[in-house]
């Protein structure tokens, strides 16, 4: 027989009920103000449903009713800038979190409402209905609410997308010298969903102040929990990364703040993170106002018992034992709260003069249409203060360096007079600067806290860094080793990070700058060497910036860490051995904002290119003798790229090809070309002509990979494709 012994994680995992000792011992302010929010969120989720039933909800209407102990629990004991971020059923923690700001974590009974607190609820409300007085202007509706201020870091339609953000919140209060925590919130979906084990791990790794909250109502939609795991006691996923769990009553809004504030004390003192799992129902169904029973996926029996264990019944019952309540204080407590919720329909909701008997939103109340597209960046403004260094109109001294050398000198010298910046990514600490030397000297200068190495986790890493830019105290700076890496990481890339100033009203900047390199020709195939440029140039939110010299890095470099918006910066491997030269200095400076460089002019066509197939193109040029401009985009993005430039060329020489490496599927000069020929289609003498790599992503073969990229051979092609539209000339 084989020696066996049993292991343990070494991490608690306990269940926690309260006794009626620990009702007696609870403060009778602290059950006050849970009685007082579990009424007032109640008040306001049976509205939205009410409102939702008369279709004046324009979506989804995911309502938290009979799951509020666990919001009300968790949040009664944190401050104003402790934080929580949710998921698409997050009314009750974004109000419970709010309420508890403007009444600074108390509320009396007899006098509920006050005016902060019928605020709230009436902004909020306003926030569901997609009016412009919400939180974020009526962007965000039900799953996106945000107020930065109360410490609500914003809810989130993406299951499990908003683990990292809060793991990357969290970082930012340990590194900021704080005792403060983040929550995050999720449900028994999310629980076995990428991003959210890849950021408990991290959160372990790291010993992050983040709770992860499991909101454990027993269904998806209409999916049982025990059709999804194995093990429904969804606290188990700390077992496997050493992180102390609570498994608790959500009915029972004590025995939650109880299990919060063990767990709190753990994440405050530096023990890095906790899980806190409730176990709670929701009343109705998965969206609107109709039981699950309705819809046969669970029984009214089941219903019933559930019912019979409202939170708010509880806290009721509870305190009338003890004799700090009594009936007709609950009932005050009700009135008030539906009141307040009256009174907040009153100012948004009105008779509608065309049909009897209907109510309309008042239509003055509507967002402006013009304010549409605004916020979905910056407007740059903030690069007012730098440097401009042209390189191509330089005529001071210059030093001789090697590309990747000037990559790591200019992160350096960021580094140095910009303590927020903090650098993150899969081996940047090591190797003497990553992969590729990119981070070179950077680790052993600004150490651990600065230059983080981390786990291969995609999604959790560049969401960590998401919550950072969010946060405002650091300014990330994420590594991909290749541009492929990022469709794991999809979801906090283009929902999360580049829609975030938007979606939450157009106001949060998101001061992030993700680099990668394309590798085309290395021979790493087909999951390794995609040209990212023309995913994100049809993504909202992201500036791109694409340097073909190391002087033109640096001037780009320092404007992506100056701009308060995403900031995409693409290198190319075939550069990065180059011998090239940058001014001499102190590598301040930035490039002209939105402009490219004109690298040859000529009379007979436009060329237009990026990264290292300028060079390509200018050889090319010389090989065919055609006289041509070519132009070097260096800004890719639609609100950065230099149309004054290109349009200029465009009615000189009236044809245009456009060069790039990558495969013609996701090229970049697809939505470039179609925009060319709507904005300069009367002075064009022919289509627009691209030059691309193949439909196939390169593969391993050094003949296969060869065909299926670009290089100077097919810009020669192009060259003498747009000849013979030209007539040969």
């Amino acid at each position: 027989m084989p020696k066996q012994r049993r292991l343990e994680t070494g991490a608690p995992w306990v269940e926690l009920a309260t006794t009626a000792q620990d009702w007696k011992e609870a403060d009778p302010a602290l059950l006050a103000t849970m009685l007082g929010q579990l009424h007032l969120i109640r008040a306001f989720e049976e509205t939205v449903l009410d409102l939702a039933a008369e279709s004046l909800v324009h979506g989804p209407a995911h309502s938290s009713i009979g799951q509020e102990g666990g919001a009300v629990g968790s949040i009664v004991g944190l401050s104003s800038s402790d934080a929580v971020n949710g998921s698409h059923r997050g009314h009750h923690q974004f109000l419970a979190k709010a309420i508890n700001h403007v009444s600074g974590g108390s509320l009396e009974l007899g006098t509920l409402v006050t005016p902060a607190i019928q605020t709230v609820l009436q902004r909020t409300l306003a926030e569901i209905l997609g009016l412009a007085q919400g939180y974020c202007r009526g962007r965000g509706g039900s799953m996106h609410l945000q107020w930065f201020e109360a410490g609500a870091l914003g809810t989130n339609a993406i299951v499990g997308g908003g683990a990292p953000m809060a793991a990357g919140n969290a970082w930012a209060q340990k590194h900021s010298d704080t005792r403060d925590i983040t929550i995050n919130y999720f449900g028994d979906g999310a629980s076995q969903i990428g991003s959210v084990l890849e950021s408990m791990n991290l959160a372990a790794a790291w010993k992050l102040p983040v709770c992860f909250f499991i909101e454990n109502n027993m269904y998806a939609v209409a999916t049982e929990i025990s059709e999804s795991v194995a093990d429904t006691r969804l606290s188990v996923r700390g077992q496997g990364f050493g992180i102390p769990s609570w498994r608790v009553d959500g009915m029972d809004p004590l025995a939650v703040h109880l299990a919060m504030t063990q767990a709190g004390e753990i994440m405050r003192n530096g023990g890095g993170p906790a899980i806190v799992e409730a176990e709670v129902y929701r009343f109705f169904h998965q969206n609107g106002p109709y039981p699950g029973s309705a819809f046969g996926y669970r029984s009214k029996e089941e219903e019933a018992q559930w019912r019979a264990r409202d939170p708010l019944l509880k806290m009721a019952t509870e305190m009338t034992r003890l004799g700090l309540a009594d009936e007709a204080l609950i009932t005050t407590v009700r009135e008030q709260s539906q009141a307040a919720m009256a009174a907040a329909v009153a100012q948004l909701i009105e008779a509608d003069p065309e049909n009897t008997g209907k109510r309309r939103i008042r239509p003055e109340l509507w967002p402006d249409t013009s304010f549409v597209n605004v916020g979905v960046r910056g407007d740059a403004s903030e690069l007012a203060a730098l440097a401009v260094l042209e390189p191509t109109g330089y005529e001071g001294e210059w030093r001789d360096v090697k590309f990747v050398d000037a990559v790591a000198a200019v992160m350096d010298r960021r580094m140095e007079q910009d303590q927020r910046i903090v650098v993150l990514g899969e081996d940047v600490h090591r190797l003497n600067g990553g992969t590729n030397g990119a981070t070179k000297g950077l680790a052993k200068k600004y150490g651990p806290d600065r230059v983080l190495g981390t786990p291969i986790s995609e999604n959790a890493f560049t969401g960590l860094g998401g919550g950072l830019a969010l946060d405002g105290r650091f300014r990330p700076v994420i590594e991909f080793m290749y541009p492929d890496f990022m469709w794991v990481a999809a979801d906090q890339v283009f929902n999360q990070i580049g829609k975030a100033r938007h979606m939450f009203g157009g106001d949060n900047p998101v001061p992030l700058v993700l680099r990668t390199k394309v590798a085309m020709g290395s021979g790493y195939g087909s999951q390794h060497l995609m040209d990212p440029a023309g995913i994100f140039a049809t993504s909202p939110g992201w500036r791109i910036v694409a340097p073909s010299t190391a002087a033109d890095y640096v001037g780009l470099m320092n404007a992506a860490l100056a701009l308060q918006d995403p900031v995409l910066v693409i290198e190319h491997v075939d550069l990065y051995g180059m011998a090239d030269r940058v001014p001499v200095g102190d590598l301040d400076y930035q490039l002209p904002f939105g402009k490219a460089a004109l690298r040859r002019v000529g009379a007979e066509a436009t060329i237009i290119s990026y990264l290292s197939m300028v060079a390509h193109c200018l050889e090319a040029v010389e090989q065919t003798g055609i006289d041509a401009d070519v132009i070097d985009l260096r800004w890719l993005d639609r609100a950065s790229i230099d149309w004054d430039t290109i349009g200029e060329s465009v009615k000189k020489t009236n044809i245009v090809l456009i060069v790039e490496q990558g495969a013609r599927g996701t090229s970049y000069g697809g939505w470039l070309a179609d925009e060319i020929q709507r904005r300069f289609f009367d002075w064009l003498d022919q289509p627009v002509e691209r030059v691309t790599g193949g439909e196939a992503s390169p593969s391993i073969s050094r003949v296969l990979e060869r065909a299926a990229i670009a290089g100077t051979e097919e810009v020669v092609a192009g060259i003498q494709t747009i000849r013979r539209g030209m007539g040969g000339r």
